[in-house]
């Protein structure tokens, strides 16, 4: 599979993909090597990751708690603490194998150490390798709120291995297959024409292609002035779902791709609207995605709590929440300002 080039850094595929890492850290001479994992990746992933890296040098190996909760400064400042324990130095590289949790968080955290160490991506997840892989966003969550924290920071290089897929639980897959067809209903609707046939689909063709497409939209706009919003589509709701479900005891937490699934329902049905979007086109994405992803039960006690959540989306501008909206499939329009009365109408209308 051919590699990508972004922004300034490749994107390398396979098995070649840990050649082009071995022979680029003997070119750097780094002082030091730590490879940041958590819990789930230690035991599932490093085996083979450590196995097909042939250097010379030892690697240090730093452990986090997995899951999104732990997405926050405090693991920050104590992966910072171990790097210091480590004798970590500015000429050190880190290297991060896991999710989007681990990736986003070991971005952030070796952009911050000593004013900037360099730092290798290797998802391990479906979404991460679809969505974090490209676009140098790092961050951390602060509370509940996703990723209000963070800065843009380009890796070295990014390695995607589907192997690591291997690892994933079916639910998890599907958390990945959201941000695919973010992609087609947005990009190229041939993403999401291959996603209705969901249990015949070759995930690696789409992985390749969902890159691409990111990589274009990253490449013209690199800091989300204009385009790189259509990144965005199903986020604005989906992204306070999460919160919402995140934060209530009560109910249990959704993955990042089953909540941007639902945002993808209600701003389709937004669309409809307040654009041209036709009914027969949001039952489309309405019955694709409960196909995939089955019904999550939304209260009618739930629709403030979420509206209040909409308010802290990174999007936002002078206190007004900013939606990506569809006029056709790929044919968005950016910046569209959507009343709570018609937040709540979708959230009716999942």
């Amino acid at each position: 599979m051919k590699s990508i080039k972004a922004v300034s850094y490749p994107i390398h595929f396979e098995e070649k993909a840990y050649e082009k890492l071995a022979s680029f850290i003997a070119s750097k001479n780094y002082s030091s090597i730590f490879i940041l994992v958590d819990t789930n990746t230690k035991l599932l992933c490093y085996p083979r990751f450590i196995e097909h890296l042939a250097i010379e040098k030892s690697i240090e190996v730093i452990e986090i708690k997995a899951g999104e909760t732990y997405k926050n400064i405090d693991t920050c400042v104590d992966v910072w603490n171990a790097l210091t324990e480590l004798n970590a130095d500015r000429h050190s590289l880190l290297i991060t194998l896991g999710g989007g949790v681990v990736t986003d968080l070991g971005g952030f955290v070796a952009s911050c150490f000593k004013r900037g160490i360099d730092f290798i991506n290797i998802p391990t997840t479906l979404l991460s390798m679809v969505d974090a892989s490209v676009g140098g966003k790092t961050g951390v969550d602060l509370g509940v709120l996703k990723n209000q924290i963070g800065l843009f920071a380009n890796p070295q290089m990014v390695i995607i291995d589907d192997v690591y897929l291997q690892t994933l639980s079916p639910r998890e897959i599907r958390s990945g297959i959201a941000e695919i067809i973010k992609y087609g209903l947005t990009y190229d609707i041939e993403l999401f024409n291959q996603i209705k046939d969901y249990k015949n689909i070759k995930i690696n063709n789409l992985i390749h292609k969902s890159i691409i497409i990111k990589n274009e939209v990253v490449l013209k706009d690199p800091k989300e002035s204009g385009l790189r919003k259509i990144l965005n589509f199903g986020h604005t709701i989906g992204h306070a779902i999460e919160s919402y479900f995140l934060k209530t005891p009560h109910k249990e937490a959704l993955t990042h791709g089953e909540a941007i699934a639902i945002g993808m329902v209600c701003e389709s049905y937004i669309s409809s609207k307040l654009l041209n979007l036709s009914k027969e086109k949001v039952e489309e994405v309405k019955d694709t995605i409960i196909n995939i992803y089955g019904k999550v039960p939304i209260l009618e006690e739930d629709f403030k709590p979420i509206i209040d959540l909409l308010i802290h989306d990174k999007k936002n501008l002078g206190g007004q929440v900013n939606f990506v909206l569809l006029n056709d499939f790929e044919d968005f329009k950016l910046d569209c300002k959507v009343s709570n009365e018609l937040v709540i109408d979708s959230l009716k209308y999942y």
